[in-house]
């Protein structure tokens, strides 16, 4: 199994306190945050190619390039998507987007590269030795 381009993926929240830029330590307002943001667009991109990837593996985000966009407020939804626009091996790059109930609040573009899950896991965890 190979991702293809053309994949998509969504994910959704709703703003809350614990996603707040006052919260999470991005900003002072209470206002959905840019960190939070980003994980969303990332849940996105998983969920574009997850059924996709060969058994056993899974894919990690290294790279991002967003732009946040607009603030949006505690109550209001936020969906992101993310589309694979390449594939380069084990690399996979998407664009990705984001909208509040009102406006696009986020655009840019998302890499991850495919992985071997045990391995990955593994080699991670030999740092602690």
């Amino acid at each position: 199994m190979t991702p293809r381009p053309g994949l998509t993926g969504e994910a959704t929240t709703t703003v809350d306190h614990t996603n707040t830029a006052a919260s999470l330590g991005s900003g002072l307002v209470p206002v959905y945050g840019t960190p939070a943001l980003i994980a969303l667009l990332e849940l996105a991109a998983v969920h574009a190619v997850a059924e996709h990837l060969p058994p056993g593996s899974t894919s990690v985000g290294t790279h991002l390039d967003v732009r946040h966009l607009a603030a949006t407020p505690v109550g209001m939804s936020v969906r992101a998507t993310a589309t694979l626009a390449q594939v380069d091996g084990r690399r996979l790059t998407f664009a990705v987007e984001a909208y509040d109930e009102t406006e696009k609040i986020g655009e840019g573009s998302h890499t991850r590269v495919i992985v071997d899950t045990a391995r990955f896991v593994q080699r991670t965890e030999a740092k602690l030795r």
